[in-house]
């Protein structure tokens, strides 16, 4: 669902990105009939949706890595240690985004991402569990009011973070 709607965001700021998922289980499952309807209902598209394990070869080339929860991020600093200056949980990019500011048009993204990381807790991400601060609630296996509520939270989260870091600007 973060997938389809950041790449609505985008295309309603016309900012030309490369939008990819993955996760941390087997790829090739379909998106939940649960998560197609709650897109549809907002006139987006994840029929189509085919899941993809993260690894290296995602990891490597991306801008900006953005995890639904801690463990996610944990996963690609086990993964490229490297990459974790890169990797943010989307509750975590917003709040350390607008607490540093939006980026600036002519501002690279590794700049704004190096400027927000100052107030980064980095022990933070190391907890066991959900974390309402970091994590978005995980629908899968509950009904579809929660999906919703997944999709609307996901829908603000991802607004505010075109608005903060991408929109009339390119990666």
């Amino acid at each position: 669902m973060a997938q389809v709607l950041l790449r609505h965001h985008l295309a309603a700021a016309g900012v030309d990105a490369s939008v990819s998922s993955a996760g941390l289980h087997a790829g090739g499952r379909p998106a939940t009939a649960h998560g197609v309807e709650a897109m549809a209902a907002r006139g987006l598209d994840l029929s189509g949706h085919r899941s993809r394990q993260l690894g290296r070869d995602l990891i490597a080339p991306a801008d900006l890595i953005i995890g639904m929860a801690r463990e996610h991020v944990r996963e690609v600093a086990v993964i490229d240690s490297g990459a974790l200056d890169r990797t943010f949980t989307l509750k975590e990019l917003v709040r350390l985004g607008e607490a540093a500011g939006p980026r600036a048009a002519d501002e690279p993204l590794a700049a704004w991402l190096g400027r927000i990381r100052r107030g980064r807790e980095r022990q933070a991400l190391l907890g066991i569990g959900h974390d309402p601060a970091y994590d978005v609630e995980d629908p899968v296996g509950r009904g579809r009011e929660d999906y919703e509520a997944t999709a609307h939270e996901l829908d603000v989260l991802v607004a505010r973070l075109v608005e903060l870091a991408l929109k009339g600007s390119q990666p």
